[in-house]
């Protein structure tokens, strides 16, 4: 097992000994480990390996023996004892939002519940609000989120689809039988979760492809073959389509797959009020094709229609179709246009990497300035920063620029805890000596939607904030959104010349996209952020891209597309 496997499991263990009402302290020796070991940038094979585990905090002989034995892959008689000691359906439990370990004991000795199956029945029998703790708002509570977790069993995070689809299109189109292949569907239109992964291929030759697609080591089952379409489960969880045609209407098929339900049907009544039919296999008038080109491709399915090319992450029957008519789309932001990226985290809080090790992945993307930005001392689970290590964290950042040791510039920064109260986590005076800040909301998640905008709000109106982070707090396929007036702080924030982030965490992706394109026409400015916790974690500026595509964002939306020296105004005007 690597550091993050061990870590998971230990923190289930701590999760059955809070259910069996263990004592706190031996609870919270695990909880300890876990942070541990989730905050830890050494090598975890070398500790085990040199017998240093001892030496880091939280781990005592006893934990140190354990971790050892599961980084080899050995079982830890004591961990299989207390699994086997409570039903499975138990810890499943603790998905649910608002079901801690100490309810779930709770339901266990009242209603004899060991499954979210026999929870929600509870719940719609009533028998969840007469419970001394509970009542009727945590049973509707309950309920709704058992709802979410159904919902989201049936999708998967943009990224997580793209890591596995991205190598299998590769295969496919090195195939000598398939002449074009793509991805479709909404994987292709870059929706934040996606449910099926599509191919679409052109060749002459589908019997020959339909066989290799069914037979890799990637299926884990067949569910539907045949010449021209096959549908497979991969190994993970994915269900994955292959459609196959001929060249001459491989351009219409991709359209067709790739576009949202409604956004086809638009160009469908377009197409039947010039007395055309468009269909998946092509555009006809009568029985003869309006686009006479032999193997027609999307462009010139769109040119038919006398529009601009509509990208496919815009094909949301959002009105991309309306200003496609008028020639009118706008030049959507590409990763080439960032020139650097701010919400990055070290180790000096909940990151995995030092520093320097930051700064000098960042100069791999050709970036011209990275911006730290570790947690504030609120965020105690994220080891978060106090006055004193920031201020030391800030030296450290001055003494890089003025070495040149790096070709990057490293503006020193934090991700500011906003309090219950809407007040940040550090006095202006700490907040006026760093060059940018990022305030969130990291606690408290439960108040109402009135109380969390005011919030949000005075947070934006303090002068020394630069941007909010992860703005609605959603986890996606995990939590959703805080409650909270989404454009009443979208409004704030323009008004106060302040940036609201895309963070391209994949979990997050949070402004959501829905709300760009018109918080784009009334002037908001974002910053396209990674949430860096590991070097390996600033690539999420890729899928922070996509969102901004989605939200029709260009270039000059963006504050991280603009160059050193007028970033360098910018926030020295802030």
């Amino acid at each position: 097992m690597d550091k993050n496997e061990i870590a998971k499991t230990l923190n289930e263990i701590a999760d059955i000994l809070e259910i069996q009402e263990e004592n706190p302290f031996r609870i919270r020796a695990y909880r300890n480990a876990v942070r541990t070991l989730e905050n830890l940038s050494l090598n975890l094979d070398k500790l085990v390996k040199e017998e240093k585990l001892t030496e880091l905090d939280g781990i005592g002989k006893d934990l140190a023996e354990k971790i050892s034995l599961l980084s080899k892959n050995k079982q830890v008689k004591e961990f299989s004892d207390l699994k086997k000691s409570i039903p499975k359906g138990m810890l499943e439990m603790l998905e649910v939002s608002g079901l801690g370990a100490k309810k779930i004991k709770v339901l266990y000795k009242e209603l004899k519940i060991t499954s979210k199956k026999e929870l929600e029945k509870a719940c719609k029998q009533g028998k969840i609000a007469k419970l001394k703790g509970f009542g009727k708002k945590t049973e509707d509570n309950i309920l709704n989120s058992l709802g979410h977790i159904e919902a989201y069993s049936q999708k998967h995070l943009w990224f997580s689809a793209m890591q596995i689809a991205h190598p299998i299109l590769e295969d496919l189109r090195a195939l000598k039988e398939v002449l074009k292949a793509d991805i479709a569907g909404s994987l292709r239109r870059k929706k934040e979760t996606v449910g099926d992964i599509d191919f679409v291929a052109s060749s002459t030759s589908p019997k020959e492809i339909m066989s290799w697609f069914t037979s890799q080591s990637f299926v884990e089952k067949i569910s539907v073959k045949g010449d021209t379409k096959s549908s497979v489960r991969l190994k993970g969880g994915f269900q994955a389509d292959l459609r196959i045609v001929p060249p001459e209407q491989y351009g219409f098929v991709l359209h067709h797959s790739t576009g949202s339900k409604q956004h086809n049907i638009r160009l469908r009544q377009i197409a039947k009020d010039r007395d055309w039919k468009l269909s998946e296999w092509g555009l006809e008038k009568g029985s003869k094709p309006v686009i006479t080109k032999k193997e027609p491709s999307e462009e010139d399915l769109y040119q038919a229609f006398n529009m601009q090319f509509i990208p496919p992450e815009l094909r949301e029957d959002t009105g991309e179709i309306e200003i496609a008519q008028k020639k009118k789309l706008p030049n959507l932001i590409t990763g080439e246009d960032l020139q650097g990226t701010f919400h990055v985290h070290t180790n000096a809080s909940d990151g995995k990497n030092s520093l320097e090790e930051m700064i000098e992945a960042a100069e791999d993307y050709r970036w011209k300035y990275i911006g730290i930005s570790d947690h504030s001392k609120s965020s105690t689970q994220a080891n978060g920063l106090d006055e004193k290590r920031l201020l030391d964290q800030v030296t450290q950042i001055k003494k890089i620029n003025a070495s040149n040791k790096y070709k990057i510039h490293v503006f020193s920064g934090i991700e500011c805890d906003i309090l219950t109260d809407g007040s940040l986590d550090f006095e202006d005076s700490i907040l006026k000596q760093l060059d940018f800040v990022i305030v969130s909301i990291h606690r408290a998640f439960k108040q109402d939607r009135a109380t969390t905008t005011k919030r949000l709000i005075k947070a934006i109106e303090n002068p020394y904030t630069t941007m909010v982070g992860h703005l609605t707090g959603r986890l996606l396929l995990k939590r959703e959104s805080y409650a909270l007036d989404v454009e009443k702080v979208i409004d704030a924030a323009i008004a106060n010349k302040k940036i609201i982030e895309i963070n391209g965490q994949p979990q997050r992706l949070d402004i959501d996209w829905r709300h760009l394109k018109q918080a784009k026409e009334r002037g908001l400015l974002t910053s396209i952020n990674p949430d860096a916790h590991s070097i390996d974690g600033l690539k999420y500026v890729l899928t922070g891209i996509n969102i901004a595509r989605k939200g029709w964002l260009e270039k000059e939306d963006v504050f991280n597309t603009l160059d050193l020296n007028k970033i360098k105004g910018r926030l020295k005007k802030a």
